[in-house]
């Protein structure tokens, strides 16, 4: 029973894929279903993780692990098949790198064990477009130096994000030489605020970047920088170029990212004179038990109260929509004013489209 639980997550979770732009991980997925149901190596690889919750995302561990031993170059014949190696995938043929898949998993399942220990950590570049919009629009009510701080930070990668450039049609924003240019990042049609605001802030300035992760990755390190790729799919060349943009931004601006709960993390905060006190966080707080995000919201609301027109506070936040309205949405608290929801996008940030003006 636990197996066909299994197999089902997995099945969903290729279907998710595929609707996400993914044909090669959706055409995989179908068939470790049917392995891990078989009795195969991908139920060798799962073991142990049949009853985990969906939120730990089995498959995309399992999805993980094999990327990265196709990127550290010791599954050659499945390489083949994936684009982030030079490989192709055919979608006329989805099944033809199954074979390869499936020995790669056999032959090197204790590398692909120690992965499914590892939670995965994208950290999206493009879910920066999101938190930019929130930032320029705020900083069409306060103008002050932002101390910037992010939950769930992983890599730090978008602690950087106002070193990104955003460019929709007639539209852009942030530096002309930037490695990471966010492209269409409005499907044609950026909300009338977000121009304006563009036009009269050129540039933000960001004079502290933190940000917590229970287990962060340090994006210099060959380490961090393979879980990193590992993660992306390797059909999606776009997030691929992304992502290598941000790991020569993060060699460049420095951050810092402590290995501390997100709640403890907040306790340590407080507004400053002189500065815009900024926590925001992109698709993570479905990973943090109730307890945790309980007391997450009770920092949030202190730093709120304890925020002045000089000291203040804002929270940016790109989240499951936990009722009505877009799946995916972009929600900006100023100090202790209601939260409003700004804009809905797709998971991985682009595009966006207005909801408020």
């Amino acid at each position: 029973m636990s197996r066909e639980r299994a197999a089902a997550m997995i099945e969903r979770q290729g279907k998710d894929c595929a609707d996400l732009g993914s044909p090669l991980y959706g055409a995989l997925l179908g068939r470790v279903a049917e392995d891990v149901r078989a009795g195969g190596p991908c139920a060798d690889a799962v073991a142990g993780y049949e009853d985990a919750p969906r939120d730990d995302v089995v498959a995309l561990r399992l999805l993980g692990g094999v990327h990265a031993l196709v990127l550290s170059g010791r599954a050659p014949g499945l390489a083949a098949y994936y684009p982030s190696a030079g490989g192709s995938f055919d979608p006329d043929r989805p099944g033809a790198c199954w074979p390869a898949f499936r020995e790669a998993v056999a032959a090197e399942l204790d590398w692909v064990r120690d992965w499914m220990t590892r939670p995965p950590q994208t950290n999206e570049v493009g879910r920066a477009n999101l938190l930019i919009a929130g930032l320029l629009a705020i900083a069409r009510t306060v103008r002050l130096p932002v101390r910037l701080f992010e939950l769930g930070a992983s890599a730090g990668l978008n602690l950087r994000a106002d070193r990104f450039r955003c460019t929709d049609g007639d539209f852009s924003w942030g530096p002309a030489d930037s490695p990471v240019v966010l492209e269409e990042t409005w499907g044609g049609a950026p909300p009338g605020w977000l121009v304006e605001s563009a036009r009269e802030h050129p540039d933000i300035e960001i004079v502290e970047r933190r940000g917590c992760d229970l287990t962060p990755l340090d994006p210099a390190s060959p380490g961090g920088a393979l879980a990193l790729r590992a993660y992306l799919w390797p059909d999606q060349s776009d997030r691929a170029a992304r992502l290598e943009g941000a790991l020569r931004l993060a060699s460049r601006v420095p951050a810092t990212v402590e290995a501390i709960g997100a709640a403890d993390f907040l306790a340590g905060v407080r507004p400053v004179p002189g500065t815009l006190t900024v926590v925001w966080h992109s698709i993570m707080r479905q990973y943090v038990p109730a307890a945790e995000w309980a007391r997450v919201e009770h920092e949030l609301d202190r730093l709120a109260a304890e925020g002045t027109q000089d000291a203040g506070f804002a929270h940016l936040s790109f989240e499951p929509c936990p009722a009505g309205g877009p799946r995916f949405q972009l929600a900006v608290r100023l100090g202790a004013s209601q939260e409003r929801v700004l804009a809905g996008a797709h998971p991985h940030g682009l595009p966006a489209r207005p909801v408020t003006a």
